[in-house]
């Protein structure tokens, strides 16, 4: 094997890495800086988990470099435990611990924001839902679909965006889809059928038509960032929606390993199809991040709020049990989907 294939084979993988670490980096940096402009004192900034590198200690805080590359903390005074520290965290008012604890959320929803930016200011075309014109033997075009159609439901579903169009076709169970299309200013009802191929234990739709760009303009990259953005965060609460109804099961889960591969692949085929899945995944981890999860920063969000309307504060012990409980099972479920992913990479 010749260090160039070696090099070809590695560098997606650490590109997968980095981008994971990035992910983790700027979540923990939005508690980071939400902590100091609310006075909080900071003990410990790590990027990465494990044994130390090094350390150096700045101010009341310690920043580390740690051999694990996919983790990371900032640990605040008073975070896990009652103190009576001026600088703490439970010290705070609600609102400003609410700000805080939102904070690494909303820093990864801007990262995914300023990626989709990247994403279409790379394009050639601003997409849009309008079909363009068909593959030679296209199957949907005997179903009366036709080139000009503005696809406007796909089984009931709304479409804004390319990536509505591509999602609504991937989460169909056969090879039809009931689509309302906008033709010539007429609503258009129509059963599309599409040839299938399988993929990953599942037949899925083999999208037999090309969408329509337009010339790029200041407003419609605005206006297509920001609903793209916005389709990327459909499609994780479709995903969660599609879990909880039994849609998919466990074996369909993909942790770390899972992702990491996911996203080495699609570095492999282009920067900008790996962006695409970067963009998903950061999104993802700020939404997830905000679910009332016990052991999430959503369940501490969800209690806070709680705080504010109730002024009463649940018990230290009990939140200590909860979010303990919601640890271990958090930390099972990702046992189970890190086993599922590396049974499938062998």
């Amino acid at each position: 094997m010749t260090l160039s294939s070696v090099w070809n084979t590695v560098y997606p993988i650490l590109i997968a890495i980095l981008f994971f670490e990035l992910i983790i980096i700027i979540h923990e940096t939005g508690h980071f800086i939400a902590a100091r402009l609310m006075k909080i004192k900071v003990n410990e900034f790590s990027i990465g988990m494990g044994p130390k590198i090094f350390s150096k200690k700045r101010g009341d805080t310690v920043y580390s470099l740690r051999w694990i590359p996919i983790g990371g903390y900032c640990a605040m005074e008073g975070e896990d435990e009652e103190s009576d520290s001026e600088g703490s965290f439970s010290s705070k008012k609600v609102s400003a611990r609410i700000f805080v604890v939102a904070a690494g959320a909303v820093m990864n929803l801007l990262l995914g924001l300023i990626i989709v930016l990247i994403i279409v200011c790379n394009q050639n075309l601003v997409g849009t839902s309008t079909v363009a014109k068909f593959e030679d033997n296209a199957v949907s075009i005997q179903s009366g679909l036709e080139a000009g159609d503005q696809i406007k439901t796909i089984d009931g579903m709304r479409i804004y965006t390319p990536t509505d169009v591509y999602t609504g076709l991937s989460r169909s169970d056969d090879d039809t889809v009931e689509m309302t299309v906008n033709r010539n200013g007429k609503t258009v009802s129509l059963s599309v059928r599409f040839d299938t191929q399988e993929y990953d234990g599942r037949n899925l739709i083999d999208m037999d038509f090309y969408l329509l760009g337009r010339e790029k303009t200041f407003f419609n990259v605005l206006s297509s960032t920001l609903s793209n953005f916005v389709s990327y965060a459909r499609m994780v609460f479709l995903s969660v929606h599609d879990i909880i109804v039994g849609k998919y099961g466990l074996s369909d889960l993909s942790g770390p390993v899972g992702a990491v591969s996911v996203v080495t692949d699609a570095v492999k085929i282009s920067m900008l199809s790996a962006l695409r899945i970067m963009a998903l995944l950061t999104i993802n981890v700020g939404l997830f991040n905000l679910f009332p999860i016990p052991a999430l920063d959503g369940w501490r969000f969800f209690l806070l709020i709680a705080e504010g309307i109730t002024k009463k504060k649940l018990p230290p012990k009990w939140e200590y049990i909860i979010n303990g409980v919601g640890l271990v099972l958090l930390l099972g479920l990702m046992f189970v989907v890190t086993f599922s992913d590396i049974t499938k990479l062998f």
